[in-house]
């Protein structure tokens, strides 16, 4: 076994195929698993698929080949499951771990009927909670909320992206900064990515993983499969065995020690001064912007001046690129300040419209 293997430390490996499609391929996959590090051995007996006709798994069929092949290779069977007929049939096979998909995040209440289930007839089943469809922070930490309410303690979250209308070689946006903010809100919630949905390509996988690995990510949940290109479902993103350990020896586990070093101490000092100023900088904007909301209001003009909007982002789109700042970040947080200026204005006017019908009334 390799060094970077080894040092994987606590970092939790999940892997196994997208879905179950043959008792051969799954005791396949598994044997290639045993003794490099995965814990979990995940492979998918019901399958959700957006339109009616595509592969669906072949349900409680699959289970005992999943059961039968991680216990062989000393691995621990996982599943994902939907209603509180997964869990029952899941459970009689069996099976204490799973993960609810992001399709069943999205319906609060699939989510509150498997947690009571869970409650009532395994307590101790530890639970992955994927994020939901769409980029919703609240709506994937209430779903943990809702089995944790339920009694269930053994949870962890699962970040596969989030979907997205722009052009994107990924399949599923990252948006980093969400699983980043839900790791800040729920930091006794194990964090694992999933970098197999979020990435689409197989190619593209071990990038998106060492960046979880670079954010202390708690753990990885990989798509394996023994020959990704006669797979039922998502066959161009699986790894083959090989390349799975190929990218186990590439990546680079971080130290996670809080040890504190000095010169990095003295960079972070920097930003935090830097920052300071933004925030001091964004302030006296959002000052600015009150006067231009009495000018607008005394002069009865609309808050949004379109042609002045693309004038300045034109302008700064120009100065960031000069500045080797990254287009699409600029173009973002632009907009986020338009918008925040904009409600801003907004609630200044009818604040001010307000006050001269009461002061009209008295």
């Amino acid at each position: 076994m390799s060094k970077n293997l080894n040092s994987f430390g606590e970092t939790l490996l999940i892997a196994g195929p997208c879905s179950a499609e043959t008792p051969e391929s799954v005791e396949s996959v598994a044997a290639s698993l045993a003794g490099i590090g995965v814990k979990y051995f995940r492979a998918g007996a019901w399958k959700p698929r957006t339109t009616p006709g595509n592969f669906e798994g072949y349900g409680e069929k699959a289970l005992p080949w999943i059961v039968d092949s991680a216990h062989r290779h000393n691995l621990v069977p996982m599943v994902e499951i939907a209603t509180v007929k997964h869990a029952e049939q899941a459970l009689q096979a069996g099976i204490s771990a799973f993960w609810l998909g992001a399709r069943t995040v999205t319906n609060p209440f699939a989510v509150q009927d498997v947690a009571e289930y869970l409650a009532k007839n395994a307590q101790e089943a530890f639970v992955l909670v994927k994020n939901p469809v769409n980029p919703d922070l609240e709506l994937w930490m209430g779903a943990i909320e809702r089995l944790r309410n339920a009694g269930i303690s053994n949870l962890g979250a699962i970040h596969r992206g989030f979907s997205c209308y722009d052009p994107s070689p990924l399949r599923n946006e990252p948006f980093w900064r969400i699983p980043l903010e839900f790791k800040r809100r729920m930091p006794d919630i194990p964090l694992i990515c999933d970098p197999s949905h979020i990435a689409g390509k197989a190619v593209l996988v071990p990038e998106i993983a060492q960046t979880a690995l670079d954010m202390a990510f708690n753990g990885l949940m990989v798509e394996v499969h023994s020959e990704p290109c006669k797979a039922l479902s998502d066959a161009e993103q699986q790894l083959t065995p090989v390349q799975f350990k190929d990218m186990l020896n590439s990546l680079k586990p971080r130290e996670k020690s809080s040890a504190s070093h000095s010169s990095i101490e003295r960079l972070r000092d920097r930003i935090d001064r830097i920052d300071d100023s933004i925030l001091t900088m964004l302030a006296s904007r959002n000052e600015v912007c009150r006067e231009i909301a009495e000018y607008k209001r005394v002069n009865n003009m609309p808050v949004v001046q379109q042609a002045r909007y693309e004038r300045m982002m034109a302008k700064r789109m120009e100065e960031g690129n000069s500045l080797g700042l990254n287009d699409k970040f600029v173009r973002s947080l632009l907009a986020l300040i338009h918008e925040e200026s904009v409600k801003s204005q907004i609630k200044y006017i009818k604040s001010r419209q307000i006050n001269d019908n009461n002061d009209a009334n008295d």
